[in-house]
């Protein structure tokens, strides 16, 4: 096979090796993402994995946190979601198993940290980190996203094939989304430090040659569907706000002729619920960023302990400064923030320095912040949602 031809780029950095190979992210956008695959060797020179692999089995035991097991005996697929009992992987095979632990950002601020890195993309398209961790021969077998990923590879190699197809037929009676007749076009094998950009819908396989971790940085791209799901449910707010009856009601009709036809009332009813079906900009705006803020089904947020007052609060800011918990998400569109699922109207606060927190997760220690936006920051510190004190 050509390794290295139009269809996918091989980029060897030499000096200042950088995350996309030295091409700037402007670049790397304009020409690769959604458009076509990239190899970057030594992404990450001296990368190390954020988790070993026993943490990572760890935590694919735990009830919140997600995770699959996959086997391949012969030419027949397995699967097992998780949790994943300890006595489970010893019990495996040397080698053709896989374990797969999503969301590992939300567990751990080295994973957290890994995953910030790629923030040349919005985070609103910033999904997880996951971890691959792989026997010899393991792998999920050929298969399609429909979301981009990066795949950094961790300890061990791993070996990828990829293909442009576009039969996406799948196998029959598989467990798992497996392609049926996967025809690669590229082949390379992954070490250390080095990644693999796939766009969506490019048909790709990955098989560990040694015990290996393969981490991907997913990226979600929200499905009509799901986007028409967010705006019915805003929308299903704003019928039961309270501003119109829940239900249509005619407690003094008059009697008469004409009971066939609809009644004027009721007619009246219609247009009252009909005007708060009305998907104006602003309805638009809140349901999208409330539905994109939304933490996951699992996650869930500890106050500090103990609880500092205001006035230390206060002081921890100016000192130490402030950052977001690695759990939270901060989006803003138009004048509103959106945090969490919530929504925080911008009005009366500092809204460049709320802006300055959602794009880069924290605060650097300041001299003094607006009384509305002091207030706001340390109801979210009582929630759990930031912590006093930045990263490095």
């Amino acid at each position: 096979m050509n390794q290295e031809n139009n269809y996918c780029q091989t980029i060897i950095p030499t000096m200042k090796m950088q995350l996309l190979g030295g091409m700037t992210a402007a670049h790397f956008l304009r020409h690769y993402w959604q458009k076509r695959p990239l190899l970057i060797r030594g992404a990450i020179p001296g990368f190390r994995d954020p988790l070993p692999p026993g943490e990572i089995r760890r935590l694919a035991r735990l009830q919140e946190v997600e995770s699959r097991l996959v086997w391949r005996r012969g030419k027949d697929w397995h699967l097992e979601r998780g949790p994943v009992p300890a006595a489970r992987f010893s019990r495996m095979a040397a080698k053709d198993w896989t374990v797969l632990v999503q969301g590992l950002n939300l567990h751990s601020n080295a994973a957290d940290m890994l995953l910030r890195r790629f923030n040349f993309i919005p985070w609103a398209r910033l999904d997880d980190l996951m971890a691959s961790y792989a026997a010899p021969g393991g792998g999920v077998g050929p298969h399609v996203d429909s979301y981009d990923v990066f795949l950094l590879q961790g300890k061990g190699r791993r070996r990828w094939r990829i293909s442009g197809q576009t039969d996406h037929s799948l196998a029959e009676g598989a467990p798992l989304a497996v392609l049926s007749n996967f025809r690669p076009e590229e082949e390379w094998i992954l070490e250390t430090g080095d990644m693999l950009y796939l766009p969506p819908h490019i048909a790709h396989e990955g098989v560990a040659l040694d015990a290996c971790i393969t981490w991907s940085i997913g990226f979600r791209a929200p499905s009509a569907r799901e986007l028409g799901a967010a705006l019915l449910d805003r929308l299903d707010q704003a019928l039961h706000s309270g501003s119109i009856p829940p239900r249509y009601g005619d407690r003094n009709p008059k009697a008469g002729s004409g009971t066939g036809r609809i009644p004027q009332n009721m007619f009246g009813y219609a247009k009252k619920v009909a005007a708060q079906l009305v998907l104006t900009n602003s309805r638009i705006e809140s349901a999208l960023g409330q539905a994109l803020s939304e933490p996951k089904a699992s996650v869930s947020f500890e106050p500090p302990d103990p609880v500092q007052a205001r006035g230390a609060f206060g002081k921890s800011l100016r000192l130490h400064g402030l950052r977001l918990d690695r759990r939270t998400q901060l989006l803003y569109l138009g004048g509103n923030f959106y945090v969490n699922g919530e929504v925080q109207p911008a009005t009366g606060m500092d809204a460049a320095l709320l802006r300055g927190l959602s794009d880069r997760r924290q605060i650097p220690p300041r001299a003094s912040v607006a009384r509305a936006t002091h207030d706001l920051l340390y109801r979210w510190y009582v929630y759990g949602w930031l912590h006093t004190g930045i990263l490095n």
